[in-house]
């Protein structure tokens, strides 16, 4: 099999961040968030919880600052 390199397509997600703890169904099951944490919606509406630390790092507004 060739090799090839690739980069990630720039899939824009909405995200909004949890004022309190909360439980959420994820493709893997169900998954826990707590406060400050923020939940990312998909493309096809899939959810999952994302640490408020990994979210600044690797997530960037674009839209409603």
């Amino acid at each position: 099999m060739d090799q090839v390199k690739v980069v990630k397509k720039p899939i824009p997600v909405t995200a909004s961040q949890t004022k309190e703890p909360v439980d959420i169904i994820t493709l893997e099951g169900t998954m826990h968030a707590n406060a400050g944490d923020w939940i990312i919606t998909g493309i096809d509406g899939e959810q999952w919880p994302v640490k408020k630390e990994i979210f600044e790092k690797t997530y960037e507004v674009i839209e409603g600052e």
